[in-house]
């Protein structure tokens, strides 16, 4: 070979190999980056190429698949009674991609995921359409229903928890959306899905999960569990030296009450008639150190995954004096989502096992054969057991003879604790405030429902009227009989 023919063979074989090594950095190095380029519309056709699988409840399919009419995406993906599940559901839409659970477990959905290729393989050989796999969740149907009809018209959340295992029995946010309205691929889709991104209400916002509200007094129980925890109270029913006019550390702002008889009062009169004074000066007396760690173990300053993400709740690290006594009565800086106070609860109704949160129970093959199954995992121990039920028995006190009253289920054998929390919000505290409630039921057998729920804005309400006791334990007390009714 002449020395221009040998030139141009290098050449040639530079270029095949560089082509070669390209080759197979995309389809190797970039294929998972491609994939999930949200530019890439063959990732959306191929999704919606077969029909999807479902999101069971109870056994029944939440979701659903129809044939789209459409040259590109098969199936469109369909949702009974979408704005109660929207929540759990979260969207799968052939223009607007998805998320939440249609997100998180997309691969099993669609029948994509690693661990359903034997089942992709046998459709080959069989001649069977290949089918998405199913996620089996932990919720109770009749608790989610109970939760959602309660909120109604009113913008807030509820979270219902069984504390024994961490199993997310309800999760409601309203106002809510119909994850179908925008699931295709047409014009009326993307009007839907504007519209949505418009609304002031914020409808497609989960309040559950991801929005993080002033506790107010629900967070009383916090500061009651590292008062106990700390060794600064030891019998919930002796008198604390709380002055009536006790000041803020470094203020010489006196702290105010909404009831009297708060004057040296014990730690269970406090929690029953929601003493600001007591928790406060508690507060200060435990010190921002050991609140901060008592938080913390409940859950607090971590983002939280059930898978769904949960935004983290706040208690703050850096406060001063001042701002860890206003903390302990869930003011100042503290913040927190209602996933995270329905912890809090099941941690305390548990007797002191906080069981880590989790809404999918197990995902199948299209042949129900179970791929994954999801085993209670304990998070932490926050407190002790004798200091849980020292706690239980001052909630039981509230629901018993204090503000929480609405919340009794009024069924043999069941006692319920709870605490109510009236928040104040906005600046000097002008919007109109968050109506808490957090509860469980309890029986001989244990706990089968801890609940958590906030009342962000209730229509027609006057201000004066809004109360945790009032708005949310109602609401409570309807997800608590759904849940002790499915399980008698």
């Amino acid at each position: 070979m002449n020395k221009p023919l040998r030139r141009v063979a290098i050449f040639c074989g530079l270029l095949i190999f560089a082509l070669l090594v390209r080759d197979n950095w995309l389809q190797f190095v970039r294929a998972d980056e491609l994939n999930a380029n949200p530019k890439n519309k063959r990732v959306q056709i191929e999704r919606y190429s077969n029909e999807r699988g479902n999101i069971i409840v109870d056994g029944k399919p939440i979701t659903g698949s129809v044939d789209s009419g459409d040259n590109f995406y098969a199936f469109k993906r369909t949702y009974i009674d979408g704005p109660m599940w929207a929540p759990v559901t979260g969207y799968a839409s052939q223009a607007f991609d998805a998320n939440q659970l249609e997100k998180i477990e997309d691969g099993i959905l669609t029948g994509n995921d690693d661990r359903l290729f034997f089942d992709r393989t046998l459709s080959m050989f069989t001649g069977q359409k290949k089918k998405g796999g199913d996620v089996v969740t932990t919720l109770n149907g009749a608790a989610q229903k109970a939760a959602f009809n309660g909120l109604g018209n009113k913008t807030g959340a509820v979270v219902a928890i069984e504390p024994s295992t961490g199993k997310i029995l309800a999760l409601a946010s309203t106002p809510s959306y119909d994850p179908g309205s925008f699931a295709g691929y047409h014009d009326k889709d993307a009007q839907a899905w504007q519209a949505l991104e418009k609304d002031k209400n914020k409808p497609k916002m989960n309040r559950a999960l991801r929005e993080i509200y002033p506790p107010g007094s629900v967070f009383k129980v916090v500061t009651a569990a590292a008062a106990l925890e700390s060794g600064k109270v030891t019998d919930i029913n002796a008198a604390t030296d709380t002055p009536e006019g006790w000041k803020i550390p470094l203020s010489t702002v006196p702290m105010k009450n909404q009831h009297g008889g708060c004057e040296n009062a014990s730690l269970n009169e406090a929690l029953r008639i929601s003493c600001n004074s007591v928790f406060a000066k508690l507060g200060d007396d435990v010190g921002r150190d050991k609140m901060l760690e008592t938080a913390e173990k409940f859950g607090f300053n971590a983002e939280q995954f059930t898978p769904v993400r949960s935004a983290a709740s706040v208690y703050d690290k850096n406060a001063d004096r001042g701002g860890n006594a206003l903390s302990s009565i869930g003011q100042f800086n503290t913040a927190t989502t209602p996933l995270q106070m329905a912890m809090v609860t099941a941690a305390i109704a548990n007797d002191g096992k906080l069981m880590k949160p989790y809404m999918v129970d197990q995902l199948t093959a299209p042949n129900l054969d179970i791929i994954k199954k999801t085993e209670p995992e304990e998070m932490s121990r926050p407190l002790s057991q004798k200091n849980a039920q020292l706690i239980q028995q001052m909630m039981e006190n509230v629901v018993e003879k204090g503000t929480g009253g609405n919340a009794a289920v009024g069924m043999d054998g069941v006692k319920v604790g709870g605490k109510t929390g009236t928040a104040q919000h906005g600046e000097k505290n002008a919007k109109r405030p968050y109506a808490w409630f957090i509860s469980y039921a309890r029986t001989a057998q244990g706990s089968p429902v801890a609940v958590a729920v906030i009342v962000e804005d209730s229509q027609g309400t006057d201000r004066g009227d809004i109360s945790g006791g009032g708005l949310a334990a109602p609401i409570a007390k309807a997800v608590m009989k759904a849940v002790l009714k499915s399980k008698s």
